[in-house]
């Protein structure tokens, strides 16, 4: 097989009967470099059976509004063009995933269900009750990870430190090119016609009050063009420039890669091929797979990701010896909405994120970390981070973001500091300490609030 076996987990192994195999698309919107998609094929393959991808879009997920399901959609719409020219057939599921899928299966008889792999409570809480109304295989494939997430480490890491020197040792084995994915041979005749992504839109009942982010492309082409700007003209001076605030020094990827429209094996295949400054190169694949993978281990092994439970004991005993710890500032999540703190800092950055769909990888932690010293407690400031976060970044809902915001309130994958007021022995940042990082000023006049 084309498809290592180490990346894929059966989640119900049945007795296997003819039909279509069925592929749900969800975390890895893109037809090359899909793993999932290629094990898919290959099932069918071996079966001489039609092969389907379908996506549930479900009404609403996770406080997304429409500045991420606008991108999603764009994207999807490239996806239904990209399968045709393979000649697979792509069916837009209205409904949550646990109805619409297995509903689905049953309608079309298929043989078998594949599925991306996702750490997220919600989607396992969905694969879990899909189980009960399969009566088909349903497999797993981690086509997110280079070193697929169960094999990578069976628990969870204390942090880079534990899982970088494992993902070491397998990287050779899973780092490898891609197959082709082949045009289909088997078809099944598709009576409806294709996907009407304009009626799609008034299915949602989400917030449409954060507008999309028009002047970002969205696609499997995009992303690769994405991808070709940075190697060539931002990859040779990554390392000087990515934690300046105030240039345009990361990679810009990750809507890209958190929608699955880039995979970030293909991303690691082509820094390692592109000739560029070594600690460059070092810095952005330490990023790329060492913290994103990490991040999918924490949300895979802690049930608890997103709330002050998961956080280390070390990090909760020191908060709950601060609780009741005067407070300089406090603001609602409201004025943190609105960007009316008395920080201009804070406020800038926020506005970044407003605006743009995205904040600076180092402002997200002074970001974040400003909210805990600002809110009553730290699951108000848990809250907080994550509502902002989901609503407004385009990569939000995503292990990164809650791996980011448990390490910036709770400690995650850091270790006890200093002991100091409300933060207790979790690292804190300060405005005095981002001065002498980068052009504060330059930052909040490139940032700065309206009037």
């Amino acid at each position: 097989m084309q498809v290592s076996g180490q990346r894929v987990r059966i989640l119900k192994d049945v007795e296997i009967k003819k039909g279509p195999v069925v592929y749900w698309m969800s975390r890895e919107q893109r037809v090359k470099d899909n793993w999932a998609l290629l094990y898919a094929q290959e099932l069918a393959m071996e079966r001489k059976a039609p092969l389907l991808v379908a996506f549930a879009l479900a009404p609403r997920f996770l406080g997304a509004t429409m500045r991420q399901y606008d991108f999603m959609l764009r994207g999807l719409a490239c996806v239904e063009d990209d399968l045709a020219k393979s000649a697979i057939p792509f069916y837009l599921l209205e409904g949550l995933p646990e109805k619409a899928l297995a509903d689905f299966s049953t309608v079309v008889n298929a043989s078998a269900l594949v599925s991306d792999f996702d750490p997220l409570r919600i989607k396992r809480e969905w694969k879990a009750t899909m189980m009960t109304r399969l009566h088909i295989p349903f497999y797993e494939v981690d086509a997110h990870n280079i070193v697929p997430c169960w094999i990578a480490s069976s628990k969870q890491e204390y942090g880079a430190y534990t899982l970088r020197p494992k993902l070491k040792r397998l990287l050779p084995d899973f780092l490898t090119d891609y197959p082709v994915l082949e045009r289909h041979p088997y078809r099944m005749k598709r009576t409806d016609g294709r996907t009407d992504w304009k009626k799609v839109r008034t299915f949602l009942k989400i917030d449409r009050s954060a507008d999309g982010i028009d002047s970002l492309e969205s696609g499997e082409s995009a992303a690769a063009n994405a991808l070709d700007h940075f190697l060539t003209q931002k990859l040779n001076d990554y390392d000087l420039r990515r934690n300046d605030p105030c240039l345009d020094g990361q990679s810009n990827l990750s809507p890209y890669l958190h929608f699955g429209q880039l995979a970030a094996q293909r991303v690691a295949l082509e820094v390692n091929k592109a000739r560029a400054d070594q600690k460059s190169k070092e810095a952005f694949l330490e990023e790329l797979i060492v913290r994103r993978e990490l991040s999918d281990n924490f949300c895979f092994y802690n049930e608890a990701y997103d709330r002050f439970e998961g956080f280390p004991r070390w990090a909760r005993e020191s908060l709950n010896e601060h609780r009741n710890d005067k407070r300089e500032y406090t603001y609602a999540v409201s004025q943190f909405e609105e960007a009316i703190t008395h920080d201009t800092l804070w406020n800038a950055a926020q506005m970044e994120m407003v605006r743009k769909g995205k904040m600076h990888g180092y402002m997200r932690m002074y970001w974040c970390k400003k909210i805990l010293e600002w809110t009553n407690s730290p699951e108000e400031a848990l809250a907080t981070a994550i509502c902002l976060n989901d609503r407004y970044e385009l990569d939000g809902r995503d292990p990164n973001g809650y791996a980011g915001i448990a390490w910036s309130i709770g400690g995650v994958h850091d270790r006890a500091w200093f002991d100091r007021k409300t933060f207790g022995k979790v690292r804190y940042m300060s405005y005095g300490g981002c001065q002498s990082k980068f052009d504060v000023e330059a930052y909040i006049k490139q940032n700065r609030v309206e009037p």
